[in-house]
Parts: C-alpha cells; sequence; structure tokens
C-alpha cells in the first residue's frame, strides 16, 4: 500500500582525477561571511535577471518556452529526420556495412535528437500552461510510438547485425554501441515468426496505452482529505498554513506524497495517519484494474520473447541475470536482518502500546514511530534542525562542497530563457582549465501543474568525438516551499539529503566524457546510475560539510553545532535493519513465514 512512499527511487562514471588544490582553501572559503555573500549573489542575480533581455545558451540544444503548437511541429520534425536516417542505414548492402554507414549516422542522430525530444517532453511535467502540457504529451506519445517502430524494423536489424560480423575494426565503445542495439532489436521480437511479431505488436501496444493511462490517472487525481487542526496535531505551523482551507475551516490534505509524508512521519493521531495511508494507497481504484491487465500481458509478452517470466526478461539485462538470483540474494540478505529488525520493530511497537493503547501496529505507523523514538534516543527537534537550512545556503554550500569535490565553478547564467521566474540556470566549468562542463536547471519550488516528486531529468547528453565534447544539460525538480509567511523557505533535514541526492545525479550527469550518447550520463546501465548520488549524501553527515550548509535563518553566520553533528550522523545508522527490510518487502513476495511481522 505505501510501496510509492517507501520504496527508494530511482540513478556513475568517475568524475575525472580530483584536483590538486591546497586544502586551506577549503577552510579560507568555507566560512559563513562566504556563504552569505554567496546567497546575496544569487538574490541579486535573480533581480537582474528580470530587466535583461533572454539569450541563447551556447553549447545547448535545448529548447524551453516552445508553445503548443511548436512542440506538435518539432516533433513531427523529429520523427521525419529520424526516418530518413534510418531509411539510408537500411538501405546499405550487406556487404559494404561499416562503422560510417551504420552505427556513425545512428548514433549522430540519437546524439543530435535527444535534447530536441526532451525539448518537446519536459513541459507536459513542468509547463504551468494546460495546452502546452496536452501537447507535450500528445508530441511525447507520437515521438515514443516511432522510437518504438524503429526498434523493431528487420531492415536495420540485418544491417547493424551484419556488421558484427565483420567487425570493421570497431572500437571497443563502437562494439558495445553495436552489440547494444543488436539485443535490443531481439528484445523488440525482430527475430520472431510474422504471427508471433504480430501478436508482439498487439501486447506492447495494449502494454503502452495501459501504462499511459495508469500514470495520467494517477497525475489526474485530485482527491484530498479534510481535517480539523486537531485532527492534525503534531504537524509545524508553517505546514499547516501552507494547506488549503475548505470551506467549514477544515485543512486540505491532497494525496500526493509531498503532504503525505510529513502527515505520516509528524502526525500524533493514529487514526488520521491511517486514514492518509489507506487512502493514498486506495486512490485511483481505476488503476487496480489496470495494474492486473498489465502483469498478465507482460507475462504474456515475456513468455513469447523466450522467457520464463517479465521478472526473467528485466533482469536479463542487469547484472544478476536472472529473477531466482535476485530473490535468492534478497532471501539471504533478508534472512541476515531478522535479529535486528525484530529488535528494532519491538521498540517501536512498545512505545505504540505505551503511547495508544492495544491499538494494532499498521505499517502506517511506522514512520512517525520510529521518528520517536529516534527523538527520544538522539533528543534532536527536527523543528529547530530545520531553522538551520534556509534553501539558498543549503544550495551555495552544495556548490562549494562540489567545487571542493570535484573542480567545479559555478555560476549562474544571466538572462537566460526558463518556463518559470522561480527557475534558475547555472553553468558548470572545470575551476584548472575554465572550460565548460555543463548546464543545469534548477526548478525547485512547488506550484501548481507541476510533477509532484523530486528528480533529476536529462534534457541533453554529454559526448565526447573526434575531440569535441557536446555539453551536458541537466534539470533538477524538487517540490519546496519557497517562502513561508514572507520568511525564505526552510528545509528540513531529509530534505536537505534528497537534494544532495538529486545533485549528485546532477554532477554525474555534466561530467560525463562517454562516446556514445547512449551511454553517457543518467542513460548508463540502470544497476549503477544510483550510486553516485547516494555517494552523495554521506556529506549530509560530515562536521564540515554540515557547518557549510547549515547557518540559522535569522543569522546565517551561526552553523549548526558540531554536538548536533554528530547526533544526526548516529541518528541515520539507528533503524537500518529495519529500512532494509522494508526495501526487501517492497521487492519480494511478503510471506506468513517471515519472521518479521507487521500485525500482532
Amino acid at each position: 500500500m505505501l510501496a510509492a512512499l517507501f520504496v527508494s527511487r530511482s540513478r556513475v562514471e568517475k568524475m575525472g582525477k580530483q584536483q590538486k588544490r591546497d586544502r586551506s582553501n577549503l577552510i579560507a572559503l568555507t566560512g559563513a561571511a562566504a556563504l552569505l555573500a554567496i546567497a546575496v549573489n544569487f538574490a541579486i542575480s535573480a533581480i537582474n535577471n528580470k530587466h535583461r533581455k533572454k539569450k541563447e545558451i551556447p553549447g545547448s540544444n535545448v529548447r524551453v518556452n516552445l508553445t503548443a503548437s511548436q512542440i506538435l511541429k518539432l516533433a513531427e520534425s523529429i520523427i521525419k529526420k529520424s526516418k530518413q536516417v534510418h531509411d539510408a542505414v537500411a538501405s546499405v548492402p550487406l556487404d559494404k556495412v561499416a562503422y560510417v554507414n551504420v552505427i556513425l549516422p545512428l548514433a549522430e542522430l540519437e546524439a543530435q535528437q535527444f535534447p530536441l525530444i526532451q525539448s518537446c517532453v519536459f513541459p507536459k511535467w513542468l509547463s504551468a500552461f494546460e495546452d502546452v502540457r496536452k501537447a507535450s504529451a500528445v508530441a511525447d506519445r507520437k515521438i515514443d510510438a516511432h522510437i518504438s517502430m524503429c526498434r523493431k524494423r528487420e531492415d536495420i536489424y540485418r544491417v547493424v547485425k551484419a556488421l558484427t560480423v565483420t567487425g570493421d575494426g570497431l572500437s571497443t565503445d563502437a562494439k558495445n554501441f553495436t552489440h547494444f542495439l543488436v539485443r535490443e532489436f531481439e528484445r523488440n521480437g525482430v527475430n520472431l515468426t510474422l504471427s508471433k511479431k504480430e501478436e508482439l505488436q498487439r501486447l506492447t501496444a495494449n502494454i503502452d496505452e495501459l501504462s499511459m493511462q495508469y500514470i495520467r490517472n494517477l497525475d489526474d487525481d485530485c482527491s484530498f482529505l479534510l481535517f480539523t487542526d486537531m485532527e492534525l496535531e503534531g504537524l509545524p505551523p508553517e505546514f499547516l498554513k501552507s494547506l488549503e482551507k475548505s470551506k467549514d475551516g477544515k485543512r486540505k490534505i491532497i494525496l500526493k506524497s509531498h503532504q503525505i509524508l510529513p502527515v505520516l512521519e509528524l502526525c500524533k493521531v493514529g487514526s488520521t495517519r491511517r486514514a492518509v495511508a489507506i487512502s493514498y494507497g486506495r486512490r485511483c481504484e481505476a488503476n487496480v484494474t489496470i495494474l492486473e491487465k498489465l502483469i498478465q500481458l507482460r507475462h504474456k509478452l515475456a513468455r513469447l520473447l523466450g522467457f520464463a517470466n517479465y521478472a526473467d526478461y528485466a533482469t536479463d539485462v542487469r547484472m544478476a541475470k536472472s529473477s531466482s538470483k535476485v530473490f535468492e540474494f534478497l532471501e539471504s540478505l533478508s534472512a541476515s536482518l531478522n535479529d535486528l529488525a525484530y529488535r528494532e520493530l519491538s521498540m517501536v511497537k512498545a512505545l505504540k502500546k505505551k503511547e495508544e493503547g492495544e491499538c494494532p501496529f499498521g505499517m502506517e505507523d511506522l514512520p512517525y514511530y520510529v521518528k520517536r523514538v529516534k527523538d527520544q534516543q538522539f533528543r534532536m527537534n527536527f523543528g529547530v534542525i530545520k531553522q538551520y537550512f534556509p534553501i539558498n545556503l543549503v544550495l551555495s554550500g552544495i556548490f562549494k562542497i562540489c567545487q571542493d569535490l570535484f573542480g567545479l565553478d559555478f555560476k549562474e547564467v544571466e538572462g537566460a530563457e526558463v518556463w518559470h521566474p522561480d527557475v534558475q540556470l547555472f553553468s558548470a566549468s572545470d575551476l584548472s582549465s575554465k572550460g565548460l562542463v555543463g548546464y543545469f536547471y534548477l526548478d525547485l519550488y512547488s506550484r501548481v501543474g507541476k510533477y509532484a516528486h523530486t528528480c533529476v531529468i536529462a534534457l541533453q547528453n554529454g559526448l565526447l568525438n573526434n575531440g569535441s565534447r557536446q555539453i551536458p544539460v541537466a534539470l533538477l525538480v524538487s517540490q519546496f516551499e519557497k517562502k513561508v509567511d514572507g520568511h525564505p523557505g526552510l528545509l528540513q533535514f531529509p530534505e536537505v539529503v534528497n537534494l544532495f541526492h538529486e545533485f549528485g545525479h546532477v554532477i554525474h550527469h555534466i561530467c560525463n566524457c562517454a562516446s556514445f550518447a547512449k551511454f553517457s550520463g543518467l542513460r548508463l546501465d540502470p544497476d549503477f546510475v544510483e550510486i553516485p548520488a547516494l555517494l552523495m549524501e554521506n556529506w549530509c553527515y560530515e562536521n564540515l560539510s554540515l557547518r557549510l550548509i547549515s547557518g540559522f535563518h535569522q543569522d546565517i553566520t551561526k552553523p549548526i553545532k558540531d554536538e548536533l553533528c554528530k547526533s544526526l550522523k548516529k541518528w541515520r545508522c539507528s533503524f537500518s535493519a529495519l529500512k532494509l527490510k522494508q526495501e526487501i518487502f517492497y521487492s519480494k513476495e511478503w510471506d506468513d513465514s517471515d519472521e518479521i511481522q507487521w500485525q500482532r
């Protein structure tokens, strides 16, 4: 029921050699005064930008602020150009296949068209205009259908397959790209019989339509619950003030994660937590039927392609290679956690019994009582801690840490064209060579019609080819509150960790030096894509970096104290077995033989 709340999200190539710089610079430039100057500069540049003419961004082919008609026109142009290139590759005689007339055109097409495709697609998540969001969704479907068709073209498959036989002196990267294409064609059924191809096409079309309907249902869902202030006891005043009120004065809790999570973690009223969790799990009930159909269709698709089930089809391109190895690993890991997880669970159950009596313990109680036990153990008031993390200060601290770790210099691009006044564009340059490394947009603040989760979207992939480099462009999206009662937005500590995590994806993407766009940035092996971001999270628990990104919101020269830094590090490691148990719970079928039971 709460899988969407608890399962880790889902994104490294090495960033290059760390610059050898005098470490005294780190101390000299990490004082609160320096951070204050950075924050002030951000504010000044934001004001100045309003009065400057919008300008093109060198090296970026990403287009923002396209109208609905421009999006649809660009989508048609993308499809037309793609068809021309694929037709040309398909016409190459099998005895004339070579890297320059088969692989190179396909690789260049992908590199050139990816930012244009993303320009058509990302507005459906972020545009403030409904007609643009709708046009973007239509363009996405058209482009996706075309790409899907290209992956099933037998004429292209024969030409690419022929190149794997001749070799043509391919480099290692070119061989990997060629074999990737072959595998992709075969996973799309190009070597099936005609009748099976037709069946696969029907299955794929149904799966795509149902999947999109599933997502549309979630995106369009505006369901909410109404609660009195008493029923929301424990939630911070600033959170309550941010909630819309009904005519009878009750607070509206929208069934989206950015409002659900605070309730589950902070609300003292068990009936409220349970009502919110149940309603969140039951939203979009029409999706239950869709999900059941999707499971059946995916199973048929996998069997048609020669796999025992869809799990085997999915893991065939992963490190594990089979679902049995995945489940074997999960079972082994789960068993090793049982004793510690049971002790941790007993602690939270005991606290609930003490505070609420003999009420059954449900999974919706876990976030609240884990936090309560942690608060008692570490005596940390996260409401107070939050006051040390103004958004701009945290962001400037992240920039400084990444400057010292990766030798990068970040500057806001003044006068850049953006799709909303709150959006900022930054460049990242190499501190030593001064060469441009990449760009990234920050769309940090909540607004109506915007995608409701925190994530990073690749807008243009990095590419290193024949000495020239295509500049990567990333987009970080979040749903922070910009201001509350006229005061700058403050981040809960978990939000600070999340921002570090996502910025790890940004750094990973813009520092990429792959030879093919297919393997660049966030598009690399899915088994590895989250590692850089997870590594970045570690800096949220080190004294030096915590002091760097913190400052009391009324006087940012006063960072968080060392004792609290140490407590946060211990806090992080607590309930680690139970956390991992949850991940395993959502990764495999839960059965009655498991030693950890959530209900009494």
